[in-house]
């Protein structure tokens, strides 16, 4: 399996993103929405922040079930109720993906919703993966 990442010049650069991810593999894994839910079904954490990073681990854990790594991560889309709180926390959300999902960045995308299934959440991450 390979990922490979495409900036192109004539592009802005990205920053916590990456334009485009051609990928070979023989598995593709579809990730379902995770908020921060606990194994309990609660949502954690007060803010963006805290969210975020529950989020993402629990999109981790269901790709590492599914036998892949964050290096697999082709495609992310994150939604959340607060873009602008989502802007101003993106120093600490990059610095939380590279904790848990390193320093490659797969396709991404940051969605303005008005809610989310639970009405506690402030974020949601989905995504898909390529494995071997």
């Amino acid at each position: 399996m390979s990922l490979h990442r495409h900036n192109p010049a004539e592009l802005s650069p990205p920053t916590g993103f990456t334009h485009a991810v051609t990928a070979t593999g023989t598995r593709l894994a579809f990730l379902a929405g995770q908020t921060s839910l606990d194994r309990d079904g609660k949502v954690t954490g007060e803010t963006l922040p805290e969210q975020f990073e529950t989020a993402l681990a629990n999109l981790l854990a269901a790709l590492r079930h599914a036998g892949g790594s964050p290096a697999d991560l082709a495609r992310v889309t994150v939604y959340t109720t607060d873009v602008d709180a989502y802007r101003r926390h993106a120093p600490e959300l990059g610095r939380i993906w590279h904790r848990l999902a390193g320093r490659d960045y797969p396709a991404m995308a940051v969605i303005g919703v008005v809610r989310l299934w639970d009405e506690q959440a402030l974020v949601e991450v989905d995504g898909f993966a390529v494995m071997d």
